[in-house]
């Protein structure tokens, strides 16, 4: 396992992160295909037999019980001061109107309920899921300024939202002398490749760490294309963010089996070795549901793809329409 300072902090975190979503009470929650308490333990345990240290949850996660499995999983395996656990907030949980959202009121509440869940005393890094259009983001960055003050969170990062929107957020920390974001989680794969605009450069200029997500692109990067499995047929994100540009993103995917079949190599190590060279990129969050799942995505950190190839991964690339983030 390799290892790196996330951002420009001095905290080290391994250079892929294990995300938790499929771990979490079945039918709880938007995720039907995640695995029960029994199957999930060992893969947390595989993943840090590998050297994996950095964990990511979220409170929205199967409703809790990801982060309720994390914590368990923590304390049987390992000590709580090893790993570096990633926890989010913005989902709403319930219906009640006071469920979701970055006002005060949610953060404070909406952490205490995560720490409680994970059984721990600390977030490592506490990450705001989505952009809060009805809350002004003064009150968001003074609340998590004071969770870090309060020793409850060690640091902050943000996920899925404009670049703009990041900007202002690190602007308005700035202006008050509150806590900075040290981390951006974004969606970034071959065949979404939007962020390479403008938020990259940015999180590459200010010492922003970066943690994409779906770095295999729903599977879609990592097997055939029409493959079917349980993830496939429950997941209402993929058409979202890969349906109107399919015949392009097929084209890119073609070329990944082109090039794992030369090197004899799963698709997924080629895939995730691309994203590995990207300059910005820390740690991408893989998911894992088979055991082999985490042998290549650490076997991609060993895998240099040259130039050439690098040219033909990009080169059928389209570019993409925004997606809200809601």
């Amino acid at each position: 396992m390799q290892y790196v300072r996330l951002g420009s902090t001095g905290l080290k975190v391994s250079r892929l992160a294990l995300g938790c979503m499929s771990y979490g009470e079945p039918g709880l929650g938007t995720h039907p295909w995640s695995l029960p308490e029994e199957e999930s333990i060992p893969f947390i345990a595989q993943a840090l037999d590998l050297g994996v240290n950095f964990f990511d949850t979220a409170n929205i996660y199967s409703l809790g019980t990801s982060e309720e499995f994390l914590g368990r999983a923590v304390r049987k395996l390992t000590r709580r001061d090893d790993v570096v656990i990633a926890s989010k907030v913005y989902e709403k949980l319930t219906d009640n109107p006071l469920s979701g959202g970055l006002s005060r009121s949610a953060v404070m509440r909406e952490l205490d309920a995560s720490l409680s869940r994970l059984d721990t005393d600390y977030i490592d890094l506490y990450i705001v899921h989505r952009w809060d259009y009805e809350t002004p983001v003064e009150e968001t960055m003074e609340a998590l300024h004071d969770v870090v003050r309060a020793g409850k969170v060690r640091y902050i990062g943000a996920s899925s939202m404009h670049t703009w929107q990041f900007v202002k957020a690190q602007y308005v920390a700035d202006l008050h002398g509150w806590t900075r974001f040290v981390s951006m989680q974004n969606h970034y794969n071959l065949v979404n490749r939007e962020e390479e605009r403008e938020m990259l450069p940015y999180c590459r200029a200010e010492g922003v760490g970066v943690t994409p997500w779906s770095p295999l692109a729903r599977g879609r990067l990592a097997r055939e294309w029409d493959t079917e499995s349980a993830r496939t047929a429950g997941d209402p994100v993929q058409e979202r963010f890969y349906g109107r540009t399919e015949a392009a993103d097929r084209a890119v995917a073609r070329v990944v089996a082109e090039i794992a079949a030369e090197r004899g190599v799963p698709m997924a190590q080629v895939a995730l070795a691309w994203l590995l060279r990207q300059p910005a990129v820390t740690a991408p969050v893989v998911g894992a549901t088979r055991k082999r799942h985490l042998e290549d995505a650490v076997a991609a950190l060993d895998l240099k793809l040259d130039d050439t190839e690098v040219a033909r991964l990009e080169a059928p690339y389209v570019p993409h329409a925004v997606v809200e983030y809601v």
